[in-house]
């Protein structure tokens, strides 16, 4: 029975052994088992990214014929180019804290309208709520109690029953309905019609390159 005893413990501990062994062998990272990064979500991060930057060094002013630095207009290599939604995803990070105005309000409508291709507004869209927020901001005195452009536009995408690759005409019928309702009659440069601006030079540009 001693011996039995005595042979037990190292019995475990070669089992144990085996199964550390296994384990490192098999190349299988804790918190890392069946996890899959989606590629379209990469590439619309990516898209997103690359515009908020071009929105953030140029002003919607310029004319889209301005010729740009290579390394900030390069062509994103994306398949169908950057669309509008992108775009309205791109401006909650750029002006995400902004109440929303009627400015804005016109700007995500045309936006959509130009989208999806329809002349009424999508029921639940981002356009029905930008309205409904510019609505109820104008009749609120803080700007803390305010709806922003972020409560409005993230993740607009889901929010579009169809979406298409920004283009020069996109861009200016927001920027003309963005300025229309601005009571300055001009566009925040960093706002909707900035960032559908910026994709429609980023199209371009792929479209010049290919």
């Amino acid at each position: 029975m001693s011996q039995e005893q005595a042979r037990k413990p190292r019995e475990e501990e070669e089992t144990n052994g085996e199964t550390e062994t296994d384990l490192s062998g098999s190349g299988v990272t804790s918190g890392c088992v069946g996890e899959q990064v989606d590629p379209n979500l990469e590439e619309k991060e990516r898209k997103i990214k690359k515009l908020v930057e071009v929105v953030e060094q140029y002003s919607h002013r310029a004319p889209m014929s301005t010729v740009k630095p290579p390394s900030l207009l390069e062509p994103t290599g994306a398949a169908g180019g950057v669309t509008i939604g992108e775009a309205l995803e791109a401006t909650a990070l750029t002006l995400g804290n902004k109440p929303v105005e009627w400015s804005d309000a016109a700007a995500i409508q045309a936006a959509e309208v130009r989208a999806t291709g329809r002349t009424n507004i999508v029921p639940g869209g981002v356009a029905a709520a930008a309205q409904s927020a510019a609505t109820l901001n104008a009749r609120t005195a803080s700007d803390q109690d305010k709806t922003k452009i972020a409560d409005i536009l993230t993740d607009a995408i889901s929010k579009l029953p169809t979406d298409k690759p920004a283009t020069r005409r996109d861009a200016e019928g927001v920027t003309g309905a963005e300025m229309r309702n601005d009571p300055y009659l001009i566009t925040h440069p960093s706002g909707v019609a900035a960032s559908v601006a910026a994709a429609a030079r980023l199209n371009q540009a792929n479209n010049n390159k290919s």
